[in-house]
């Protein structure tokens, strides 16, 4: 019998242990919702190779850090490319996707991020801080993250890898606002900052959708979800905190229902659309 609708191979880890989050929760109703329009698999990331080729188009979704599969991973990104396969987020990225690098990139052209250096001999750019944050250029999911004093940052970098450094900004709270492909969707907040993954519903302005579209039109990805954050500073001004472009975890149980549905609308839309081009 010959296929009747588009076939989606669906790629996610659902047994990825996410601290203060379940992603597998999020994949199961996003699957059991896009499977009401499309012939739809789910896979582990390091079986996508193999089977991308039976596909119409290959959904990236929660899959946990590419660190834990880095060869499978870069092999997808090679065979994708190699036959043309339409990957929903597309793979041409410049932020999470590729690392950490466009923390530094956008700290030069002077967009509102917490500014990042990666080098000891440029700690002097940096505002003067007590404590300051060194992560990896490729981590994720707060990986390798440390919080060392002033008097020992620049021990930090000696000698200790690929390392980026920002300083400990003080914030009122976190919010998240969250794009299907170029379209604003619905922001989250964490009003409390030590609790970064308990969310509410919050009321974008303008000024604050204006701030999270520069980063969307930065980098430049036509089909995919991607996820801005950002802290607010006791002053109000909002600073990038990360621009999440590869597999974004989107807090869905945070939303009522009719946002949900508006959310998986604005997916299955977004999937037809890629499937035309």
């Amino acid at each position: 019998m010959p296929f009747t609708r588009p076939r989606v191979l669906y790629v996610t880890d659902l047994a990825y242990q996410a601290r203060g989050r379940r992603y597998c929760d999020e994949d199961i109703y996003l699957t059991s919702r896009l499977r009401e329009e499309f012939d739809l698999a789910l896979c582990h990331p390091r079986d996508a190779v193999a089977l991308l080729d039976a596909f119409d188009a290959v959904v990236v979704r929660n899959s946990g850090p590419v660190q834990g599969y880095e060869a499978a991973y870069q092999a997808f990104r090679e065979r994708a490319a190699e036959r043309g396969t339409r990957v929903y987020n597309q793979l041409t990225g410049r932020a999470d996707m590729v690392g950490k690098q466009y923390l530094l990139d956008l700290t030069a052209e002077g967009f509102p991020v917490i500014p990042t250096v990666d080098r000891a001999e440029d700690l002097h750019r940096l505002p003067d801080a007590e404590e300051y944050v060194v992560k990896p250029r490729l981590g994720a999911d707060s990986a390798g993250l440390r919080i060392v004093p002033a008097d020992r940052v620049s021990e930090a970098l000696a000698g200790a890898g690929d390392l980026l450094v920002q300083p400990r900004v003080d914030f009122v709270h976190e919010v998240s606002f969250y794009f299907v492909d170029h379209d604003y969707q619905y922001a989250l907040r964490a009003p409390h900052p030590d609790r970064r993954w308990q969310l509410e519903p919050y009321d974008a302005t303008v000024a604050d959708l204006d701030f999270a579209r520069r980063f969307i039109e930065w980098n430049g990805v036509d089909h995919g979800i991607q996820r801005v954050d950002a802290c607010r500073t006791p002053g109000g001004e909002l600073l990038l905190v990360e621009l999440e472009d590869l597999n974004p975890y989107l807090s869905l149980d945070a939303l009522d229902e009719p946002a949900r549905d508006a959310f998986v609308t604005a997916l299955r839309t977004a999937l037809r659309r890629l499937l035309a081009t």
